[in-house]
């Protein structure tokens, strides 16, 4: 996750099974999710010699300004034990850090609100709540704000999804400058306790949606919790929040520049059925989860070359394929006849090897799944002949680059052809992501021509091709 401002507050840390035993540390957090504790000795005091389990399951401590903190999933960095009146320190890492507490009830920390942004949000949602009116006769500039009203939805699991606005006012006296600043930022509710990680593991497919949305990496910021109290006459939230820190994979140091008509969709695109697309997305997950890690590895920094990130897409596509469609070449049970006939009829000493070559035999070819994958928008692609050369010089890449069959070194693309192939690639699964959470195909033809995104990578296809 993003930290825009170092996080360095001074304490007292213990573990909960050894309350008595408090000492003084440092947590520092560094801008993606980075948790370092720094403390005096170690938890276990002098005569801890243990070193095979540098694990720590929780750590609480009181800081300043938070409070009562705690750190989950913990792990010695560096442990040292002095043997002298020296004093040492110890390092120790931490994947979770929930800051702001009101108190420890059980093992299991839950919460029934979420709240999170995202970079880009605000000019994805593209919300304005200002108006300005210019008097130029008097020298007079107007500047009306109005909060915006929330947008709320319900997603199919049971939660609720919001997207709030919030903002700072001018600070008084406003001689050189008066300014206001609006944020945007989303709010998973439910009403029964939740554990945290189904609140990361949601805002995580929200945040890819945004990343698809822009066609830029964007990484989870700002991010809180509140659980309700019951008392005899409602239900409210805690007055202070919790602030949460962690790493998140998602996390990239570089932060976007985006401008909303170079999105491939903003929220106004999908305001008339946001719910169901939000729903679609993540429902997505459930059964495209592979084909969207390997779609997001390759925007996100993690694969690099060229030849990687092609790779990457070939089998996100055959991947999103085979989740989408269980085509096979003849049914099943003709299938399992004739590989049974075929392996009896074989060597005993060679059956085992036959039917390990044979037990997949059935599945349809990557050029039979890339057709099937692009008949919808096959008119984007040029006539039969350009679709056909398109596709069979994927597979030939695939195929030479995961094999390295020499056979096919010269039917491959390297250089600006390999550029071509993943840009085109790279839009083929564009449209069925839009496709997935209900473009209609009107829409898409409508992103295809207007849309920056799209219409960029159609002229890089074009310039390398010349």
């Amino acid at each position: 996750m993003r930290i825009e401002e170092n996080y360095i507050k001074h304490g007292y840390f213990w573990l909960p099974e050894n309350e008595d035993i408090k000492i003084p540390g440092i947590l520092s957090i560094s801008d993606g999710g980075r948790a370092e504790l720094e403390i005096i000795g170690s938890f276990g005091g002098k005569n801890d010699f243990n070193y095979d389990d540098m694990n720590l399951k929780r750590i609480i401590g009181l800081v300043e300004d938070d409070g009562l903190i705690i750190l989950n999933k913990c792990c010695y960095i560096q442990k040292y034990i002095s043997l002298n009146e020296n004093i040492t320190k110890s390092k120790i890492s931490s994947d979770q850090v929930f800051a702001g507490l009101e108190s420890i009830d059980n093992e299991d920390i839950t919460f029934n609100q979420f709240s999170f942004s995202v970079d880009c949000l605000d000019e994805w949602v593209n919300e304005s709540a200002f108006k300005i009116n210019h008097e130029f006769e008097n020298n007079t500039i107007n500047i009306n704000y109005n909060l915006p009203d929330k947008k709320c939805f319900a997603l199919d699991h049971g939660m609720k999804l919001d997207i709030n606005f919030c903002y700072s006012s001018p600070q008084i006296p406003a001689i050189k400058e008066a300014k206001i600043t609006q944020r945007t930022f989303f709010t998973l509710k439910s009403e029964e306790p939740c554990k945290i990680d189904l609140f990361i593991s949601l805002a995580h497919k929200i945040s890819h949606l945004i990343s698809f949305a822009i066609g830029e990496t964007v990484s989870i910021k700002n991010v809180s919790a509140r659980k309700y109290i019951e008392n005899n006459e409602s239900i409210q939230s805690y007055p202070q929040e919790t602030k949460i820190f962690y790493r998140s994979t998602t996390y990239t140091k570089n932060i976007p520049k985006c401008l909303t008509w170079d999105m491939l969709f903003n929220f106004d695109n999908i305001k008339d059925n946001a719910e169901a697309v939000l729903n679609k997305w993540i429902n997505a997950y459930e059964n495209l989860s592979p084909t969207l890690f390997l779609y997001f590895s390759t925007k996100n920094n993690s694969i690099n070359t060229i030849n990687s990130k092609f790779l990457a897409l070939a089998q996100a596509l055959e991947t999103y394929h085979r989740r989408i469609s269980d085509e096979k070449l003849m049914p099943d049970d003709i299938y399992e006849s004739l590989l049974l006939e075929i392996v009896n009829n074989c060597p005993e000493q060679h059956k085992d090897w036959l039917y390990g070559r044979l037990k997949y035999g059935n599945e349809i070819t990557l050029s039979k799944r890339l057709k099937k994958i692009i008949e919808p928008f096959k008119k984007y692609f040029g006539n039969n002949v350009q679709r056909q050369n398109l596709l069979k010089k994927i597979v030939d890449t695939r195929n030479f680059l995961t094999h390295y069959d020499k056979s096919l070194i010269d039917k491959s693309a390297k250089g600006k052809e390999l550029w071509i192939l993943y840009f085109n690639m790279e839009i083929i699964l564009h449209l069925n992501f839009l496709h997935i959470i209900g473009f209609t195909d009107e829409n898409i033809e409508d992103i295809v021509k207007n849309c920056k995104v799209i219409k960029s990578k159609f002229e890089s296809i074009e310039n390398l091709s010349r």
